[in-house]
């Protein structure tokens, strides 16, 4: 018998837990005012926070082409990304992630070169 609280448990267990980024808009800063844009925000950090680097990029460029002029500068303050993030995000999503792999996060070749183990003669 499937146990959907038993299923929540598991997950959670597996997910990493990772700080959620607090929103630095001008409308979530004013905390005598609750804002409609608050709950939205949270929300999008907390997903932000369950997604690798490149799907951050994704995502977080896709909702600042959504919001039109203004959405780099508004959706960094939002997630804490810089806007060249943004915009990198965005040039890999017009180029339809041709040049991004499909089964790893990072392009083959980076990070350090492999050393070779010292053996004695």
């Amino acid at each position: 018998m499937f146990r959907a609280r038993e299923a929540i448990i598991d997950c959670e267990e597996r997910m990493p837990i990772t700080k959620i980024h607090e929103c630095e808009c001008e409308d979530c800063r004013h905390e005598e005012v609750e804002h409609p844009n608050r709950a939205p925000h949270q929300q999008m950090n907390v997903l932000l926070s369950r997604l690798d680097e490149q799907q951050r990029r994704w995502y977080v460029a896709l909702e600042a082409d959504r919001i039109g002029h203004g959405g780099d500068v508004l959706m960094s303050k939002v997630t804490g990304l810089d806007e060249k993030t943004i915009r990198r995000g965005r040039r890999e999503m017009r180029a339809g992630l041709a040049d991004r792999p499909a089964k790893r996060i990072r392009l083959a070749g980076g990070g350090r070169p492999p050393t070779e183990k010292k053996t004695r003669p």
